[in-house]
């Protein structure tokens, strides 16, 4: 075989990619369950669904007193309000065993559990003691120093999603959860092996001709980056039954084998040789138009990706960074990387060589018109240019000629935090939490504040983020959400949902009854509901049920549905108002009381978002409609 037969074909990049892309499974690779301490840098193999509340109990924020916020309505230091002191003290870790009543108060510490019949904490610096009783010289409101059971995380919902890549961050709320093993994606294990007379390792002495192995180091790191396990298995001279034996092995033992050198037309280069006695299917593409990078080989054996990098370093990145990372990633269960790019006017003239995408390599300068790019020279063997650049500009293979002053767009390189593709801000739900989900299964990320249908669609209307989920009710005319637009804002249909009283089931109380009579019920101090947070479109029909009345537990305001079960599950409270799913999924009983709709609120200047087109075609779908039918939802 002579030098110049062994290119089959120069190609063009993106059907380089195609074609590598068609002969594999690009999906992770298997689950595994691994300790808690094992689990920073892993990614999620399904949804963490909260199975205890964070808090666990309501609990007190300071050391003080637990009381009726009604007994200090009125105090002030000049003037104070008496009431009676209990012996007993509720010390953190300690459960209590009294009802408070009515003109008494406790002494608690910081992090203890509040008593039944408490709604607030006294501070010890707003108080005296007198004996057994204590001197209140300041006036606090219900849950004022109080931190409510199931307010950061309740049961029942969806702390972190499938594909999520923990840090430190993540790996803390799993501890708050009490979890000590998860479920991960397994890591791809990576084969790489140098090949060359002239490699040697670093720590070696340098010999004539002879250039030290960065490549290894480079992608071995770069794999560990991706969220794959790397193993290097060594240096091969240019020995063809060497190579051999040391490529079967590697495919034994990985996932995906990376080979460094070898690609070009030289007698000495038998990577591709080796790679070339592969069938199923083989190789897929050797020679690609780029610049650098034009030597690459990529092979598929048994479904196991065979990779020949070229082995000057900037080349051996670049081809790495395109064709490789990518199906890493993928077999690692992460989504495909988002890459920031930015503007800037290119500072001199670039030739490029027609036929050929180009990366030009460029760093950035600030100038009072913008950012200036300039190129930083073309040496596929430059390591250090690589290290020192800020991004590159891609020039597409018919460019000759990019003009000094013409914008441009930079990759940047190792630059910024990933962002979420889609900011949701407004009312929780958890049907939204399931088609978030969906979105991150394909690729596409989100960030999730639950604030309440007022305050999502103020968001929405001041640009703020890119849905809204909001169920509000027009009293006037009936309808839900399309009459609290604007002009800057438009409607993304949702789904119907069923609103209403939950409560334990046996409950003789609401057992047999209907939400209308709900009102004649609350008369009874012992009947404790639980609320909803101001703004939200569920506070605003408790509010119109409830007529202006303020049973026992109404200041208690939890911020989504699956807090208000937590707390009827739990006992701190007796009933509260929920959607019919999470009445279901907790086991509750449920009183219909109103039909509604959730939608979405969409700026329009951000419809177009390839995020929000991606949600919107979910929520066509027939199995998505389908799933949340499931979910206790309507059309």
């Amino acid at each position: 075989m002579s030098g110049q037969d062994q290119f089959l074909n120069v190609i063009d990049r993106d059907e380089a990619e195609r074609r590598f892309r068609a002969a594999l499974k690009l999906a992770p690779l298997g689950i595994e369950r691994i300790p808690l301490a094992d689990a920073l840098g892993r990614v999620l193999s399904q949804d963490l669904v909260a199975r205890v509340d964070v808090p666990s109990f309501d609990r007190s924020n300071f050391d003080g007193f637990a009381v009726q916020a009604n007994d200090t309505f009125g105090a002030t230091e000049m003037s104070p309000k008496s009431v009676r002191l209990l012996p007993d003290t509720l010390d953190a870790g300690t459960e209590p065993t009294i009802e408070l009543q009515s003109g008494e108060a406790i002494s608690i510490s910081t992090g203890g559990m509040i008593p039944r019949g408490a709604d607030a904490i006294l501070m010890i610096e707003s108080a005296d003691v007198n004996q057994d009783s204590v001197l209140i010289q300041r006036a606090v409101t219900p849950g004022f120093g109080v931190s409510f059971a199931g307010t950061d995380l309740s049961t029942g919902e969806t702390v972190l999603r499938i594909g999520t890549v923990l840090t430190s961050r993540e790996t803390g709320v799993l501890a708050a959860l009490g979890e000590s093993h998860i479920d991960v994606w397994k890591m791809p294990k990576v084969a790489i092996i140098s090949t060359g007379n002239e490699i040697i390792a670093p720590g070696q002495p340098i010999r004539p001709a002879c250039v030290y192995d960065s490549n290894s180091q480079i992608l071995a790191d770069a794999v560990r980056e991706l969220g794959g396990q790397p193993k290097f298995f060594g240096i091969v001279q240019d020995n063809v039954v060497a190579l051999r034996d040391m490529v079967q092995h590697a495919l034994t033992e990985s996932d995906l084998v990376l080979l460094s050198g070898g690609t070009s037309k030289g007698k000495g280069d038998l990577c591709y040789r080796v790679v070339s006695e592969f069938k199923d299917p083989g190789i897929v593409a050797h020679g690609v138009a780029l610049k650098p990078g034009k030597p690459l080989c990529l092979a598929v054996t048994n479904e196991k990706p065979v990779v020949i990098l070229p082995g000057f370093p900037t080349s051996a990145i670049f081809t790495f960074h395109e064709f490789v990372a990518p199906v890493i990633r993928l077999l690692a269960g992460r989504s495909v990387e988002s890459h920031e790019t930015v503007k800037a006017t290119l500072a001199v003239k670039a030739n490029s060589e027609a036929g050929r995408t180009e990366y030009l390599l460029v760093g950035l300068v600030k100038t009072d018109s913008g950012l200036s790019a300039f190129p930083m020279g073309r040496g596929s063997g430059s390591v250090t240019t690589f290290s020192r650049a800020d991004g590159f500009v891609t020039i597409p293979r018919h460019t000759e000629i990019v003009e000094a002053g013409e914008l441009v767009e930079v990759r940047l390189i190792g630059r910024g935090l990933e962002v979420a593709d889609l900011i949701v801000i407004g009312s929780h739900c958890v049907g939204l939490d399931y088609l978030l989900s969906e979105l991150q299964r394909r690729g596409v990320t989100s960030k999730l504040l639950t604030v309440g249908s007022s305050a999502g669609l103020a968001a929405a209307k001041r640009n703020e983020c890119d849905l809204a989920g909001i169920h509000l009710l027009d009293p006037e005319s009936g309808h839900y959400n399309l009459p609290f637009l604007s002009d800057s804002v438009q409607l993304i249909e949702g789904y119907g949902r069923s609103q209403g009283i939950l409560f334990r089931r046996g409950d003789s109380r609401f057992e047999g009854h209907s939400a209308t009579e709900i009102p004649s019920l609350i008369a009874d101090n012992n009947c404790v509901m639980v609320s909803r947070n101001q703004g939200s479109g569920t506070r605003i029909l408790i509010d119109r049920l409830l007529a202006g009345k303020k049973p026992s537990g109404y200041a208690v305001q939890p911020s989504n549905h699956n807090a208000v079960a937590a707390a009827i599950n739990q006992g701190r409270a007796d009933w509260g108002v929920a959607i019919q799913s999470v009445a279901q999924s907790n086991n509750l009983g449920f009183l219909p009381y109103q039909e509604e709709r959730y939608d979405f609120a969409v700026p329009k200047s951000r419809f177009d978002r390839p995020a929000v087109q991606a949600f919107v075609k979910l929520l066509s779908e027939e199995t998505t409609r389908k799933h949340l039918t499931e979910l206790g939802f309507n059309s």
